[in-house]
């Protein structure tokens, strides 16, 4: 066999030696106040890279308030069409009919396709999300359930993005890691189909998007499959959903069966997932803006 070439196996080993650059985001801040308060609490812990705040929802300014406490983290808006009552009093008489809040995703969904909200509406709406968290620096735009990556509003988020000079936009993308339940399956071929259509309107590198696969319920065991596919060099977004849970503030059993906020809250703090970043050369970062 050939001797490798001196310059090849230079160029093997700094590969080796460069490390992932992680973006632990965490969606939902402003949910509920106990799962700010977890959010703020693995942020101080200096465990979290990134949050997204929800900004329809009540006592905002005072937990926007309790973010401006914190250094070293970055902000964006984690819009929202999909839970509470909007921003904007043309939204609210548009869903009068579910007493003037937002309808479960897969009706918005079809609300949306179906022309019965527009996209003109939405993006007043949006706007104004934005606007409620004004006064901050906020680098990037997601949404709640994803509901930006319907290929009808995903050239509008890319939109107001550059409306209000904020750099990064989420591109959620399906997840293959193995087991998977029937539900996971349909749910990845439809994301991966909108994440396809969707990355031609993107004009500058994006954060690659991870934590689909085990979205409200990350465990060790899940990020230790993850971690082994990824790429040194490269910048990943890590989504989660830490917090704490109350009782009187979250009820709805749908949520509840679908978050797992402390163990997730956990799990960023664990000596466990600090072995997994030092095994896989894995380093937190934050958006480079």
């Amino acid at each position: 066999m050939d001797a490798i070439p001196y310059f090849t196996q230079l160029t093997i080993q700094m590969t080796k030696r460069l490390p992932i650059n992680l973006i632990v985001n965490a969606d939902d801040y402003a949910y509920f106040p106990a799962v700010s308060r977890g959010i703020l609490d693995a942020a101080k812990a200096g465990k979290l890279s990134a949050t997204g705040i929800i900004a329809n929802k009540p006592n905002l300014t005072t937990q926007l308030e309790q973010l401006d406490t914190l250094q070293n983290i970055d902000l964006g808006v984690h819009l929202n069409l999909t839970s509470g009552e909007p921003c904007t009093e043309q939204m609210r008489m548009l869903l009068d009919k579910n007493q003037g809040l937002f309808p479960s995703a897969y009706r918005m969904s079809l609300m949306i396709l179906n022309q019965k909200i527009s996209i003109q509406h939405i993006r007043q709406e949006w706007h104004a999300q934005i606007e409620a968290c004004g006064g901050r620096r906020l680098v990037f735009l997601n949404s709640h359930e994803h509901i930006h990556m319907l290929p009808i509003l995903f050239p509008l988020i890319l939109q107001l993005a550059n409306d209000f000079n904020i750099p990064f936009v989420r591109l959620t993308k399906a997840d293959w890691l193995l087991p998977m339940s029937g539900t996971a399956l349909v749910r990845n071929i439809l994301m991966q189909g909108m994440a396809s259509i969707n990355q031609w309107h993107i004009t500058r590198p994006m954060p690659i998007f991870l934590g689909l696969g085990s979205s409200g319920k990350l465990t060790i065991q899940y990020l230790d499959k993850l971690f082994a596919t990824l790429k040194p060099g490269q910048t990943y977004e890590l989504m989660c959903h830490p917090g704490y849970f109350a009782a009187d503030e979250i009820i709805h059993p749908q949520l509840i069966a679908y978050h797992h906020w402390e163990q997730e809250l956990a799990l960023l703090q664990s000596a466990e997932l600090q072995n997994l970043y030092d095994k896989f050369g894995i380093f937190l970062g934050r958006y480079h803006h």
